[in-house]
């Protein structure tokens, strides 16, 4: 089995907030992350696909196209918009880095399992809030 990992970054504001919460709830739990007026991150994203690389081309997948999917399904929706309030999939979500990568391998699962070569798959998506705040969604290690 060979990874290959392409890595991306957007930059984007949120706020962490459980509408069926009390105020004073969300304060408790979510912190500064909770603040009314939103706060902002420097997003790097690494998706990483599993498998083995086409005979013709030595690819598990052309980087070009894995690029050209995480473009169009993660960064323009996301770069530079409240994820609260502007991106149309994420309506709804406590936009967490955990619900967030779930949500973005969900996004671009079938695009890039459509460029894959043969028994090649897209395997994790990776979401740094920070350099030390990290969270990935593997749902075949689970």
């Amino acid at each position: 089995m060979i990874y290959v990992t392409r890595k991306a970054h957007f930059n984007a504001s949120h706020r962490l907030h459980n509408p069926e919460k009390s105020d004073e709830w969300n304060r408790q739990t979510f912190g500064k992350c909770n603040n009314p007026n939103w706060h902002g991150h420097n997003y790097v994203i690494e998706v990483t696909v599993a498998g083995t690389p086409d005979p013709d081309t030595g690819y598990v997948i052309d980087l070009g196209a894995l690029k050209q999917i995480i473009s169009e399904h993660i960064l323009e929706p996301c770069d530079h918009k409240n994820l609260n309030l502007e991106v149309p999939y994420l309506r709804g979500v406590i936009p967490s880095a955990e619900n967030l990568c779930k949500i973005f391998f969900e996004q671009i699962e079938a695009d890039v399992n459509r460029t894959v070569s043969q028994g090649s798959r897209l395997y994790s998506v990776k979401l740094f809030e920070t350099e030390r705040n990290v969270a990935e969604y593997c749902p075949d290690r689970v």
